[in-house]
Parts: C-alpha cells; structure tokens; sequence
C-alpha cells in the first residue's frame, strides 16, 4: 500500500495511470470512467448540492462537480494530491487527514447531500470500511447518499476469481468491497457492477432504524 509520500510522488501520473488500464479493461480500473461519469450524473440531478469527496487524489470526479456548482468539501492524505486539486478547484474546502482516522474536525461540522469515494476507501479494511461508514451517514443531510465507486466484487468467489486472473498484478495490501458481506452490516446497501472488477455500491440513511455499531 502507497503511504502518504508514495501518493505525493504518483500525483503527477496517477491520471494517466488509471486512464491506460481503463481503456485496457484490466484491473484494477476497468470501468474506472463509466463509474465517475455515473455517480456525476447522479449528484448533478440535485443541482448546487454540497458534496464530501472522501480521498479525492487530483480531483477529477470533484473539479466536474465543482465547476457545475457544487459546493466541494474533501479530505485526502497527501499533500501533493490536495495541491493539485486546489488549482483546479480554487473555492473548494479541502483539508488533509488520514481518513482511516476518521474526518478531520473541520469537516465534522458540515452536513452534505452526497458523500462520494472513488477508490480510495479500498485502503480501508473490512472492519474499518464499516465503522467508517457507519460515522459518515451520520454528516449526510435527510434524503443524502453516499456513492463509493471502486474495485468491489457482489462475493468472496467473484474476488478470489479476479485475483487468479491478475495473477502478479494483485495488489495484496489492498482490501476490496465484497458485497453480500458489507450488506450484512449494512442490508440497504446498493451494488451497480460497471465491470467485473468494479463498480459503485451506495447507501442512504436510514433515520428510523438504529444502525450497528
């Protein structure tokens, strides 16, 4: 797993990276493009909407939002990717923090329409991901959502089997969504395939129900 100085010095190409494996339709980013275009169409359905990127890196899904008039808050732990973004998105609220600590204090004092992720929740173990969602549908305004888009299989088999193909290329430090585990937790949770890699899982508060802890 990339530390923070690994993602200050894979700022610059990390773009490109991602776009040679997409248009390859290889993990880990097949569908990569199809997956940030989706969850931009769904928050532009709520215009002027107040969004949390969770790990933005350079800001390509949130300088869209932004530059459509969203109000873009963000957290992501380098320093270079948080630069890189600024530029792009001058009046956005982007802080630096570790998020498998949790949000850093001045985004704890918002509530947004949508919390998005676009894969960096995957740097997150299994029970880190569900505590962590669990602390994020609290900032959610009524009728908000969270949209994570990222390499996520619907089982456990459907991920062993991506394993095998990507032989070498599997990242071993990184721990994937598997859905119908996460939905023991969480069982409104959505799951969208985009690719047999990837996709976007969403969910919703749920005020009337009392989550586990």
């Amino acid at each position: 797993m990339l530390d923070k100085r690994g993602f200050d010095l894979w700022a610059d190409g990390y773009d490109k990276d991602v776009e040679i494996t997409d248009e390859k339709d290889t993990y880990p980013f097949a569908g990569y493009r199809e997956i940030l275009g989706s969850i931009y169409e769904t928050v532009m359905k709520r215009p002027g909407s107040a969004v949390l990127d969770i790990g933005f890196g350079t800001g390509t899904l949130s300088a869209k939002l932004y530059e459509n008039g969203c109000t873009i808050y963000g957290q992501d732990f380098s320093e270079k990717m948080i630069e890189t973004a600024s530029a792009k998105m001058p009046g956005a609220h982007l802080y630096q923090g570790d998020f498998s600590q949790g949000l850093v204090g001045p985004l704890r004092k918002q509530n947004y329409d949508f919390i998005v992720a676009t894969y960096s929740l995957h740097h997150l173990n299994d029970e880190w991901k569900a505590a962590f969602l669990n602390e994020l549908l609290d900032f959610l305004k009524e009728d908000g959502m969270i949209l994570i888009g990222d390499v996520a299989f619907r089982t456990r088999a459907e991920l062993n089997a991506c394993r095998e193909e990507a032989g070498d290329e599997w990242d071993e430090e990184e721990v994937y969504f598997v859905v119908d585990e996460l939905k023991e937790i969480f069982p409104d949770l959505s799951f969208t395939p985009y690719s047999y890699c990837a996709g976007i899982l969403s969910l919703t508060e749920n005020r009337s129900e009392e989550r586990p802890l």
